[in-house]
């Protein structure tokens, strides 16, 4: 009973997360089961993807509530995204996992992490986002490869899809977010449906099931309400920021650096995301003051 209840909390943290940034659901649910339920690296993902049926259909409700999904990308994203996923689902079982494609992807995510922190935290141009479509020749091997990757190790659905949808520029912070988790319904149904075919329906523990989504569909609103009305900027810098500590691991493993020079890594990163915030903060606060003294203005006095 008590293991439920420490999954349920994991399951509202992870949701939190997942719903404000748009990642780390699936990675972090999935390493804590492994570690703390003890389950095969395909029982964890598995029960992380039926967990997400639910979490992600209700994150999907509350975002569309709160205006932040585009519907228009949703279709060329999830399809593809499903069918990845799917597959994905069916590798894992035969025990050919992601793993080799694990620092490609981190040294990728990486590198994309610190682009996007000073797209948004350092740039000094007060339209930091320009609405312009993007293509679906783009949105459809984006999905695809997401998808297969998330359901084969377990997450990544919105490491990869989020900070890549960020780069653009093309989609407010808060637009990307709402449109990567309400999309990722499909792919973690795709990826369910995939699992239960190559596993037995018994083998699946639902009680650790029931436990993540439970605390998921506590935090589907309070993130959705969270994306909605923090700013694109700072939602930006705050991605940034978490794209790179999520994947500074398997990135310093990838390039060979451990130890004492890892630790200096972390500190310099966990620095460099404070110094953005306060700037990020410190240039929305700039760029409000004309609208606030403008509205100062307009008021009668007394």
């Amino acid at each position: 009973m008590r293991n439920l209840v420490v999954l349920a909390i994991l399951g509202f943290i992870a949701q939190l997360v997942d719903g404000s940034l748009g990642m780390a659901y699936g990675v972090t649910s999935t390493t804590l089961l492994i570690s703390i339920a003890a389950l095969s690296p395909a029982l964890a993902s598995t029960v992380v993807h039926i967990s997400e049926v639910g979490t992600t259909a209700a994150s999907g409700l509350f975002h569309w509530r709160f205006g932040n999904v585009d519907w228009g990308k949703i279709l060329w994203l999830a399809v593809p995204g499903g069918i990845g996923a799917f597959f994905g689902a069916v590798v894992l079982v035969q025990v050919i996992t992601a793993e080799a494609a694990e620092p490609i992807v981190a040294i990728f995510l990486f590198v994309l992490g610190g682009y996007v922190l000073a797209r948004f935290a350092f740039n000094r141009t007060a339209e930091i986002v320009q609405n312009l479509p993007i293509p679906r020749r783009f949105l459809a091997p984006l999905g695809l490869v997401a998808g297969f990757l998330d359901a084969a190790g377990g997450g990544g659905w919105g490491p990869i899809s989020t900070p890549t949808l960020l780069s653009s520029g093309r989609m407010e912070p808060r637009k990307v977010v709402g449109t990567v988790d309400t999309s990722e319904f499909i792919v973690a149904l795709c990826a369910s449906i995939g699992f239960l075919i190559s596993l037995s329906f018994a083998d699946v523990p639902w009680g650790v099931v029931g436990a993540l989504l439970a605390g998921g569909l506590i935090a589907a609103p309070l993130a959705a309400w969270f994306v909605r009305h923090l700013n694109a900027r700072v939602l930006g810098t705050a991605v940034g920021g978490f794209i790179l500590m999520v994947n500074a691991n398997t990135f310093l493993d990838a390039i060979g650096v451990s130890g004492a020079p890892a630790v200096i890594v972390y500190v310099a990163i966990l620095v460099v995301w404070a110094i953005a915030l306060f700037y990020a903060i410190s240039a929305l606060r700039r760029e409000r003051e004309p609208v606030i003294e403008a509205e100062a203005a307009r008021v009668p006095e007394a």
